[in-house]
């Protein structure tokens, strides 16, 4: 049975973090994450990487439209295994935190991949719930847990864990703040693996892309640079860094063809095609002062 731990610290403690939070806690009834993960119980609320298939785009209208939430549906579970790549090897007696762990869908499946325990902590209440009450519907809950909370600010233990990941949910937190609490809840020698989009600040100071994306979903995405510089501040090596952003294109391509956009597709469609906008992959290890 899913035990919700409790935070020690308030969800929101900035004027940025409540107007982020509560634009998430407005969001109850968000069909473009809701309608994908109803066959499988996986909600996700991140995006993807990989091509789709194009046959589904040929479909006729009466069944065209199931199609293309059925691709972007596996296209962004399959997502996760960057994750678990990311994580690999991991050991059943691990502990995993999923930072910003929205329905739950990232957390489920660090479990079943590698059996360990994982605490999903996020700060929109009605994502926690709806997380839980999938874990008790679909037996998922024994090693699987959410704190209502914030997760730069965890109160949770020093070392208490193996691994700290987090899915397309930095662009939210102060990077600085975040990576340092990640770096002290890892255990020596711990792993954070952090998927990401990012602005390419090698390219372009400023991206009107990154700003409608900042605008549309109330977040901040940092310049790639500052990622490295805050890993490097808080002893986090990066051991392996994968720059996707080609192969986010396609994701982008098919959401614009599905009734489910949301306005939000052209801006990331200019921003990776101009390079202005990066999807990466960054592993890094926690090492001593």
């Amino acid at each position: 049975m899913t035990i919700r731990e409790e935070a020690a610290t308030p969800a929101a403690r900035t004027d940025y973090e409540r107007r982020s939070q509560a634009d998430w806690d407005n969001k109850t009834h968000d069909p473009i994450n809701l309608l994908l993960g109803e066959e499988d119980g996986l909600y996700h609320h991140h995006f993807a990487v990989g091509g789709f298939n194009p046959a589904v785009l040929d479909l006729p209208e009466t069944s065209r439209e199931k199609a293309i939430l059925a691709e972007m549906h596996r296209m962004e579970t399959e997502q996760v295994e960057l994750v678990l790549q990311g994580l690999a090897p991991l050991s059943p007696q691990a502990r995993v935190m999923d930072g910003g762990s929205g329905r739950g869908g990232t957390s489920y499946l660090i479990n079943r991949q590698f059996g360990c325990s994982t605490v999903g902590v996020n700060f929109c209440s009605h994502h926690i719930e709806f997380a839980e009450r999938i874990g008790r519907e679909r037996g998922w809950d024994e090693k699987v847990s959410f704190q209502y909370g914030n997760m730069t600010d965890t109160g949770m233990p020093t070392g208490s864990f193996d691994a700290v990941v987090t899915n397309e949910t930095t662009m939210y937190i102060d990077l600085e703040e975040g990576f340092a609490e990640f770096a002290r809840l890892l255990r020596p020698g711990g792993r954070y693996v952090c998927v990401t989009w990012c602005a390419n600040d090698a390219v372009s100071a400023r991206s009107e892309a990154v700003e409608y994306i900042d605008r549309h979903y109330v977040c901040h995405i940092h310049r790639r640079s500052t990622y490295f510089r805050a890993l490097a501040a808080n002893n986090l090596m990066p051991s392996s860094v994968l720059d996707l952003t080609a192969e986010a294109i396609p994701y982008w391509q098919l959401r614009s063809q599905s009734g489910l956009q949301t306005g939000v597709e052209q801006a990331f469609l200019d921003g990776h095609g101009s390079g202005e906008l990066n999807y990466l992959v960054i592993v890094a290890d926690a090492v001593g002062d």
